[in-house]
């Protein structure tokens, strides 16, 4: 088509040029875009390129761009589709105008395109399809106008041609009006018939003159317009049933129905009883005028009855046609009664032994019924050896079929079930319960035929070895089984009833005696099970028993056996290897099993280096070389043992001769070694338990010690010791290598006349670390002064200070005051002591210089109020008091010497010192508290002790005078 339209646009490019200024084209519609039209250039005899230099403008007055020029070429190119029939309508020729305009010289051209149609539409009825009611009546011949269809393509392509679909009752003829116009119309070709056919679908086709031609469809609906021409017609002109006589009211028998071809009330049908239907049944019966349903309204009467009547069905046209049918009825019996059943004769139970066709019981049957429906059956739905036998009219027969075993079914539910013929099948059942009397037909069985106990040997007698068990599964006498012990006679084997019972009833075997594996290791013997039935029936088991082995037997050594009551002795030449063999211990054990698996092992040897032994064959080897200086006479003692549970074992103690030659009399090895006793892992535990005890009171003892000595020194001067009536006393005791432990015995005398003597031990100081004691003593403070040093003394009251801290204080020391003199009171309350009169002198050893040493301080009326200030400090650790003397006289007694006595100053204490030997025990009497309870003791002894004291004193003063 594209080229077809090229060679008509061809043509006119060339009539084109004819016309000057005007250009024409045509160019087919819905043309794609792309396709050109035509050259503009070439048509106006101008250049391609003279289209951009003159300023070539292409104007349209259309809103869509359907054409375009190419300015590369100058030819006209369509741009959009372009629509005929939307752009030009009905119109026969469809023009587009567009000018064409140029500059340099101005010019103006037109050109038109031509739009030429296509067969691009097809026809279109515009009432779509139709619908025409035709009455039945209607003659062949008659006309009905159908519509005109319409194209929108011109010429050939809009010319129009019809055709309708066939049909033997229409046909299309066309029509022509006064103006030349041609419509379709339809033609009645044969008569219609509501009833046969009450529409007709037709499709009216029409088609254009178009290259491929188009087609449009319409349907047309034709509806048969009815008439009052057709009579209604029952289904059947005769309807029959059967109704049971027990029907009730409301029972539909029949659903009439009667149809009626017309429409409307033409074929509306209402029914009703015709007037045929005799009087006496009207009443019977009810039927429904719209549904045409029949139902009972009264009892129909006996059975086997036939009843006979008449319906009417009768339309509601302008004139009504009505017609009849027969309706029969048969009242049926109906199965509304259950056979009975009834038992003549019944005899449970029933031995187990009856022979097939026992009679059990005798039965009738019977059913009120007519016809099939008192038609009675019997049938046994039961399992069992039962059957049922007909014996005459309704009497039936229960019989034994089968041998009866009680043991497997001791009774039987045998259910008998009576049924009618009727439909449904009415029925009755009964059950009889057939007991199976026990008959002793079974012989008592044992699980097996052989039967294993066990019993572990050295058992006590009368222990059970366990039991045995026969089931019969009769009842009562017939099932109860008995025991009893059968012996079996065989040669060197001793009665079973000797050794083993059995319980009668219970089948419990016991021990009648203890067994012993070494020399019984089992028997078999057999036990009768007997029922109580008549006759008894009896089996027997075959027990065996077995003897298990206990490890009751040690190990018995067989070699090496001492020889009269000593040991035996095997030789080994010194120049023996390691691995050479001494000697191979045999033993044995009368147990079996692991209980006489045995094992070698040495438990003691004078030197357990030089032998070993294997484990399992007891072969006695040197370990090593024999060196010169073993022993001659070696003692090894091997212990056998086994693998029971538990353990037994025997020993051997052998002695070895550790000679290259045999000696004529052997040695006495009786005498080499006394056993060590085995440390057993009890004593082990023992040992561990008590050193952590020990070691556990250690670490408590050092723990109270360290807290004892970082108690803090400063609460004596701040909260203890600061009392009215307290005296200070400050006294350097210099630490001597030479002076050994001595014993202080202080004693106070208080205004209460109370005495207190305390006593403790003085040792050596502590060198460069002596501490300076600083303290204020009352009467009450002097109770604990041994203490105060280290050991009771109160810590309140003691203040120990580190020797290196106090420097100054011993590179100054207090003078001493020459004027100390005894006060009245400390006279009358010295007891038991010794002090000099003025001064008390202490020597130094041999060559040491002298001091005067003040013991007394007279400065104050009354001995509290006195203050001492020692020349020197006094270093004291805990355990001892250490004495140094002052920087200004330093004199030191000699190696193992200490002053017997001092004098504490300010107080109404003397301390005499006295030296104790190393080992001498303090014995815990010097320790004694004087209270006012003793004062009589003290008067009576007065005397006694001035006079020692007087003693004491002179001895002292003669020692002071040979010391200065």
């Amino acid at each position: 088509m594209v080229g077809w339209g090229m060679a008509v646009l061809c043509w006119w490019v060339s009539c084109g040029a004819a016309t000057a200024g005007q250009l024409e084209y045509l160019v087919l519609e819905e043309t794609e875009p792309g396709v050109a039209v035509g050259n503009i250039a070439s048509d106006l005899k101008l250049s391609a390129a003279s289209l951009s230099l003159r300023n070539f403008r292409f104007l349209s007055s259309y809103s869509e761009p359907y054409f375009g020029v190419d300015l590369g070429s100058g030819s006209l190119v369509v741009r959009e589709p372009a629509d005929r029939e939307r752009l030009c309508g009905a119109k026969a020729a469809c023009i587009l105008t567009y000018e064409l305009m140029f500059d340099d010289p101005l010019e103006l051209h037109k050109m038109r395109v031509h739009l030429l149609d296509t067969n691009d539409n097809s026809p279109l009825f515009p009432a779509g399809d139709m619908h025409l009611h035709i009455p039945e009546f209607l003659s062949p011949g008659a006309r009905f106008t159908l519509p005109n269809a319409q194209d929108a393509d011109e010429g050939s392509n809009g010319l129009i041609s019809y055709s309708l679909s066939s049909s033997q009752h229409f046909r299309l003829d066309m029509g022509s009006r006064a103006d030349g116009s041609k419509y379709p119309e339809l033609v009645l070709e044969k008569v219609l018939d509501r009833e046969q056919r009450d529409t007709h679908l037709l499709v009216l086709t029409a088609q254009d003159g178009g290259l491929p031609a188009r087609s449009g469809d319409a349907q047309v609906t034709i509806t048969v317009v009815d008439t009052n021409d057709n009579v209604p017609v029952f289904e059947h002109s005769v309807y029959s049933t059967k109704v049971p006589e027990t029907a009730p009211n409301g029972t539909v028998l029949f659903h009439v129905q009667a149809s009626d071809p017309d429409e409307g009330s033409n074929g509306d049908v209402w029914y009703s009883l015709s007037n045929s239907t005799p009087a006496e049944l009207r009443h019977l019966f009810h039927i429904h005028p719209k549904s045409g349903e029949v139902q009972v309204a009264a009892s129909l009467g006996p059975p086997e009855t036939l009843l006979e009547a008449y319906v009417e069905a009768r339309d509601k046209g302008a004139f009504s046609l009505a017609s009849t049918t027969k309706l029969l009825v048969e009242v049926t019996d109906v199965n509304d009664h259950a056979p009975q059943m009834d038992f003549m004769t019944f005899s449970s139970p029933v031995p187990e032994d009856a022979a097939p066709g026992t009679v059990i019981a005798l039965l009738s049957v019977k059913d009120e019924d007519l016809g099939s429906n008192g038609e009675v059956t019997c049938s046994l739905s039961s399992k069992g050896p039962f059957r049922l036998k007909v014996s005459f009219d309704s009497y039936y027969r229960l019989l034994t079929d089968g041998p009866l075993d009680r043991e497997q079914a001791s009774e039987y539910q045998v259910l008998i079930t009576a049924s009618d013929g009727g439909s449904p099948p009415l029925s009755t059942r009964r059950t009889l319960t057939v007991s199976v009397a026990d008959v002793n037909d079974n012989t008592p069985s044992f699980p097996q035929s052989q039967q294993e106990l066990f019993v572990a040997e050295n058992n006590s007698p009368g222990v059970s070895l366990g039991h045995v068990f026969a089931q019969d599964p009769d009842l009562g006498e017939n099932g109860l089984v008995f025991y009893e012990l059968l012996d079996v006679i065989s040669e060197g084997m001793p009665l079973s009833s000797s050794l083993v019972a059995v319980e009668p009833t219970s089948g419990v075997l016991t021990a009648r005696t203890s067994f012993d594996f070494e020399q019984l290791r089992g028997l078999h013997f057999q036990v009768e099970g007997r029922d109580g039935g008549i006759p008894p029936r009896s089996a027997t088991v075959t027990v065996n028993l077995f003897v298990v082995d206990r490890n009751d037997n040690a190990p018995a050594i067989l070699f090496p056996l001492p020889t009269n009551g000593s040991i035996p002795v095997e030789r080994v030449p010194r120049s023996a290897r390691a691995g050479h063999l001494v000697t191979k211990v045999v033993a044995e054990d009368a147990d079996s099993g692991s209980n006489a698996w045995l094992s070698y092992h040495i438990s003691q040897a004078s030197d357990p280096s030089l032998f070993r032994i294997s484990v399992n064959a007891g072969e006695l080897r040197t370990a090593r070389l024999v060196f010169p200086t073993d022993a001659v006479k070696q003692r090894v003692v091997v212990v056998v043992q086994d693998h029971g549970e538990p353990p037994l074992s025997s020993s051997v103690t052998l002695g070895v001769l550790l000679s290259n030659s045999v000696p004529q009399v052997f040695p006495d090895f009786e005498d080499i070694w006394e056993p060590r006793v085995q440390f057993s892992a009890r004593n082990l535990y023992l040992v561990i338990a008590l050193v952590c005890v020990s070691f556990l009171f250690l670490g408590c003892l050092l723990f109270f010690v360290c807290i004892k000595l970082s108690q803090s020194p400063d609460c004596c001067s701040q909260n203890c010791c600061h009392s009215p009536e307290n005296t200070r006393l400050e006294r350097t005791m210099a630490s001597s290598p030479w002076v050994t432990s001595a014993t202080i015995d202080v004693t106070t005398i208080e205004r209460l006349s109370q005495t207190y003597l305390y006593q403790t031990s003085l040792g050596l100081g502590s060198g460069s670390n002596s501490l300076l004691l600083h303290g204020k003593y009352n009467a009450a403070d002097l109770r604990n002064l041994a203490t105060g040093v280290g050991l009771n003394l109160p810590i309140s009251c003691a203040q120990i200070r580190n020797r290196k801290d106090h420097t100054n204080l011993n590179a100054m020391p207090r003078q001493p005051n020459p004027d100390w003199r005894y006060s009245a009171s400390l006279r009358a309350g010295m007891h038991s002591s010794v002090h000099l009169e003025e001064a008390g002198i202490l020597r130094a050893g041999p060559g040491g210089p002298d001091q005067q040493w003040p013991t007394v301080s007279s400065a104050t009326p009354e001995p509290e109020a006195g203050e001492v200030s020692p020349p020197v400090g006094a270093g004291v650790n805990s355990n001892s008091w250490t004495f140094k003397y002052g920087p200004g006289n330093p004199k030191q007694s000699g190696p193992g010497e200490l002053p017997d006595k001092f004098i504490i100053p300010g107080s109404p204490a003397i301390i005499s010192i006295r030296q104790e030997p190393a080992n001498n025990q303090i014995d815990k009497s010097d320790f004694i508290t004087f209270g006012k309870k003793e004062e009589t003791k003290k008067k009576k002894k007065k005397k006694k002790g001035n006079k020692t004291q007087e003693k004491k004193e002179k001895g002292n003063s003669t020692t002071d005078n040979s010391d200065q």
